[in-house]
């Protein structure tokens, strides 16, 4: 028999009206309703669940596990997550509490502030990356890339092309997604640390069904690419061209619209965001404005009420997520309100001058630090310019990592071949650039 107290626990009606419910539907107990479960599959007795413990008790145990993290003082590992400064402003105006516990503002009459938090998000995304429109933002930076490689997909045009010098974690996710839609995903080769662009013209060329192709901007070793010329090539095989970009990156260099991309993505963390441990993150997903109605999610809109005053609505919402779903390019019905908020925030914060300024100072704090670390045999593994990261060869990787570990500092990201991918941003300091170098140098 299944207890009631357990049945009932969290739920406001009574056993009665559950009993009710039931009997509407035409079971006569909850054991009649979960009578096609086999028998050996349900819970037999009691479950072997430790008894409760008080508040004190819990807090001392929770404390003991948090204490068991690391928390570094100096960072330098960046691999999709970067240690960025957040202003006061993001944690004071995010945590109101009508910003945090909002829901999904269907109701346009009752959700204004929200609905104009989300616009103006759009906006800036829009004005950072340089495309026409942007969304009302995605779950994050992967299943963005892989909601736009979906954009361009259909029955003439079913083969998504990834450079190899994408994050192989976004790769991941973009098959992941491409799994059971009929969708090939191929990767186009790398050399020298960048996509190989005579590669990525014989495949486009020879395949009448590509869809589009996807580039990191700046790429996984930090290199900055060539995008230019890598749109030209897609385009000229008429095939939509995609940028992963990282957002701080367009406050130093050319921007997506510029580029003329089709689609830009990326993961919004660095914009207020901060580690978090890992999350929630933010998908950023722009687009031209022809690409509108092929766009996942929602876009918000402004418009104006019957009294002439400024208002704001869910202007396009892809109703086929809902209703049609075995027809739909996707089936993403939310969005990261609350993270996009903070990125809103962060942006309005620091500024045009601000956006600027941070990326000036990651690109010059990891020039500095690639200068200095070749000075003791740590040496650029590739020839490219970038920005904030760039990969070193190194004698041995863990020996280094863990001496730095033991003074507090985290270093770079081992990468598969013993080399190292190193980060920067403004909050390395040149002593902490210096002691990076220092120890470097003792352990080599």
């Amino acid at each position: 028999m299944i207890k009631e107290e357990i049945v009932a626990t969290y739920i406001p009606n009574t056993r009665e009206e559950q009993l009710a419910m039931l009997n509407e539907i035409g079971y006569k107990d909850f054991d009649d309703l979960f009578k096609h479960i086999p028998a050996d599959a349900k819970v037999k007795g009691e479950l072997n669940l430790p008894s409760g413990k008080s508040e004190l008790e819990v807090d001392a145990i929770v404390q003991g596990l948090a204490n068991k993290n690391v928390v570094f003082r100096s960072i330098f590992r960046g691999a999709g997550a970067y240690n960025h400064y957040v202003p006061a402003t993001v944690d004071a105006i995010a945590n109101k509490e009508e910003f945090l516990t909002a829901y999904t503002p269907y109701q346009a009459e009752i959700s204004q502030g929200i609905l104009q938090s989300i616009f103006e998000y759009q906006t800036m995304v829009a004005e950072l990356t340089g495309m026409d429109i942007a969304n009302a933002s995605m779950y994050d930076g992967a299943s963005a890339a892989a909601e736009a490689c979906n954009m361009f997909k259909d029955r003439k045009h079913s083969t998504i092309y990834v450079s190899d010098a994408v994050d192989k974690r976004i790769l991941k996710v973009i098959e992941t997604y491409s799994f059971g839609r009929n969708t090939k995903v191929c990767v186009v080769p790398s050399k020298d640390g960048v996509t190989d662009k005579a590669a990525l013209k014989e495949m486009l060329e020879a395949d009448a069904e590509s869809a589009c192709f996807l580039m990191q901007y700046p790429n996984f070793n930090g290199i900055v690419e060539n995008a230019d010329e890598l749109c030209q090539i897609t385009h000229d095989a008429d095939t939509k061209f995609i940028m992963y970009v990282q957002p701080l990156a367009l406050g130093a260099l050319k921007t997506p619209g510029e580029i003329g991309a089709d689609v830009c993505v990326g993961e919004g963390q660095p914009l207020g965001l901060g580690l978090e441990f890992g999350g929630p993150y933010l998908g950023l997903l722009a687009a031209n404005a022809k690409f509108m109605r092929q766009i996942p999610g929602r876009l918000i809109g402004e418009t104006v009420d019957s009294k002439g005053d400024r208002g704001f609505v869910l202007t396009l919402q892809a109703r086929e997520q809902h209703i049609r779903r075995e027809k739909a390019s996707s089936n993403i019905c939310s969005n990261e309100a609350l993270c996009a908020l903070r990125a809103g925030i962060y942006l309005a914060t620091i500024g045009p001058k601000g956006l600027k300024d941070v990326a000036t100072l990651c690109s010059s704090k990891a020039h500095y630090l690639a200068e200095e670390l070749g000075k003791v045999g740590l040496k650029l593994a590739y020839d490219g310019e970038f920005w904030n990261e760039f990969v070193t060869t190194c004698p041995d990787a863990d020996k280094l990592l863990k001496a730095l570990g033991d003074k507090g500092i985290l270093g770079g990201l081992k990468l598969e071949d013993g080399n190292i991918l190193w980060a920067c941003t403004e909050m390395n300091t040149k002593a902490d650039i210096d002691e990076v170098v220092a120890i470097a140098k003792e352990v080599f």
